[in-house]
């Protein structure tokens, strides 16, 4: 078993799971405790098997929860060393202990071998990540998302994934015709922002192969995007290529079904 499914992403919350027969890890815990324990419940998966808890950076829709979950799964959180010292405040007491991570460093909970990686976001030190099973290298899943443009460290670490969790934030038209001001258009399309539909086709589009099983579109804005738009745009390519897979559009409210990797 390797299995993995989006709680929720979005700018209110983000949260995604990730479990193999032996071991089941929280990446980020964006949401209030209650929200993510719904989540989990509506995929049927028990919280008190969660060995762990993930965080990629500080901000407060990757963080929300995580004092709480930890708290009260008593488990372990795991963050770079500044990402702790940006968000310690809101995090409370962490009784059941802080793991720090140093991206582009390999460390392994249970049977899962995890490999952070340096994101271009918008935080002190933001991290996404590589999962692979010990036992089986056949497979592996990348989450990346919260990021401003597809570096070549991105892609380095994510090719050759057989299922691939990236954002599509906005489409650039939407955004740039919305009612954000000025200065938050900005970040958000720029180089430490967020990716944009028509970038996560080019991620994709360096990326792809034969082998990929499933690609997972994350952290959509209700504002400047729509779960139609991102779908019609990665379709359309996907088409145009001629390459078939399980294509799935996360929610804010609603979990994904548990993926097979």
């Amino acid at each position: 078993m390797f299995q993995t499914s989006i709680l929720a992403s979005g700018s209110k919350g983000n949260s995604i799971f990730v479990r193999t027969s032996a071991t089941a890890v929280l990446l980020d815990a964006g949401l209030a405790g209650t929200a993510i324990f719904s989540a989990l419940e509506k995929i049927n998966v028990c919280p008190s098997g969660i060995g762990a808890l993930l965080i990629s950076h500080e901000h407060i829709d990757h963080i929300r929860g995580a004092g709480v979950i930890s708290r009260k799964l008593h488990i372990p959180v795991y963050m770079t060393a500044t990402t702790y010292f940006c968000s310690r405040a809101r995090l409370g007491n962490l009784k059941n202990g802080i793991v720090h991570f140093e991206p582009g460093r390999s460390f392994s909970i249970g049977d899962l071998e995890i490999t952070p990686f340096s994101s271009s976001h918008d935080v002190a030190d933001a991290c996404n990540f590589v999962f692979q099973k010990k036992d089986d290298q056949s497979r592996k899943l990348a989450v990346a998302t919260d990021l401003g443009f597809g570096t070549k460290l991105l892609l380095d670490k994510i090719k050759n994934s057989t299922t691939i969790i990236l954002e599509s934030n906005h489409d650039l038209q939407m955004l740039l015709a919305g009612p954000y001001p000025w200065y938050l258009k900005q970040r958000i399309k720029g180089n430490q922002g967020h990716l944009s539909n028509e970038q996560a086709i080019g991620v994709i589009s360096q990326v792809i192969h034969p082998g990929i099983r499933n690609l997972l579109l994350a952290h959509l804005s209700e504002v400047n995007n729509t779960p139609q738009l991102a779908r019609t745009s990665m379709a359309s390519f996907l088409n145009n290529i001629r390459h078939e897979l399980n294509l799935v559009i996360s929610s804010q409210y609603e979990p994904t079904a548990l993926i097979d990797v």
